[in-house]
């Protein structure tokens, strides 16, 4: 697994590092510490499968650096480390596109869980934002469904499978691409479709998940990803014996 560190500090580099290969020994990794060595590495380096990306670089906002990966490389899957553990910046970096948001106060069995969960093909969302997002809410305002919102009150009903939803083999694409933060545009210039039949799939989707937003949506699936409902489609990171 190619994977490119971004963080402007080398001993967040170091540890980074560490913690990456004690995972998994067979993981390459190249570091970059500041935006542009970031662009330099990727338009030079062939593909990577992974960019772990600070929000706070010397040279660069991390929200327009992520903004401008997820335009440049659509199926590069980009996580974000960062200091901050705020809700806004949690669901702002994955409604961008981030597959996955790790507060660097974070543990290393939390970081494993959020490489394990986006390198299987799910999105990593910290639990705490998922419930400060529908903190003072009722099921109803959140229009979360019934076993997709953490606080619904049905906390021993089983949660539904993606497949359950009955989404379309066009829908299904559509959500991919949607989880990946790619606009209406982009999906339709990836599918070869208007513009105009992309938001009549993406509305569809957006129904069958009984959410009212993308920003929902992700929230939605990454519960289920939280609670192994997805199928991967790749092979987990795991510990070496």
């Amino acid at each position: 697994m190619k994977t490119l560190l971004i963080d402007d500090h080398p001993l967040i580099l170091s540890a980074l590092q560490t913690v990456i290969q004690g995972i998994r020994s067979d993981v390459e990794l190249v570091s970059a510490q500041t935006g542009q060595q970031a662009r330099d590495i990727l338009a030079g380096s062939g593909a990577f499968d992974l960019v772990l990306l600070d929000l706070h670089l010397g040279d660069a906002d991390g929200f327009e650096l992520l903004a401008e990966l997820r335009e440049a490389y659509p199926s590069l899957s980009v996580v974000v480390i960062s200091a901050s553990d705020r809700t806004a910046d949690i669901l702002r970096a994955i409604e961008m596109g981030a597959m996955g948001f790790v507060p660097k106060r974070a543990s290393n069995e939390l970081l494993l869980e959020a490489l394990n969960m986006v390198m299987s093909g799910g999105i990593y969302v910290p639990p705490m934002a998922m419930r400060s997002s529908s903190a003072g809410k009722t099921a109803e305002e959140i229009n979360v469904g019934r076993g997709l919102c953490l606080n619904d009150g049905a906390a021993d009903a089983a949660p539904p499978s993606l497949a359950s939803f009955g989404l379309t083999p066009r829908q299904t694409e559509v959500l991919a691409l949607l989880l990946r933060g790619q606009s209406n545009k982009l999906i339709a210039r990836e599918l070869n479709l208007s513009v105009e039949t992309i938001k009549d799939h993406v509305a569809a989707v957006l129904r069958a998940l009984k959410v009212a937003s993308r920003t929902q949506a992700v929230l939605a699936v990454s519960q289920m990803s939280h609670q192994g409902m997805l199928l991967t489609r790749r092979e987990p990171l795991r510990h070496e014996a």
